[in-house]
């Protein structure tokens, strides 16, 4: 089974696995923001500036969110 990626509890990016595995993941864009790996959807965003689905999630720049993140 396959490991379930953390996701950004406020920019909703999917996270790459830490260059140690000790470490916890932590988002570059929003580096005091809570992780999880509770989320929903996954969309590739290539051009933001030319995408509806940017414009709905708020994403301004390129790369792998997720639909809904979780944080409890």
């Amino acid at each position: 089974m396959a490991k379930q990626p953390f996701a950004c509890g406020e920019c909703n990016r999917i996270l790459p696995d830490p260059e140690k595995k000790s470490d916890p993941p932590q988002c570059v864009h929003c580096p005091s923001a809570p992780v999880t790996t509770d989320w929903q959807g996954f969309v590739v965003i290539l051009h933001p500036e030319r995408s509806e689905v940017a414009k709905r999630l708020n994403v301004t720049v390129a790369g792998n969110y997720a639909l809904k993140v979780n944080i409890r």
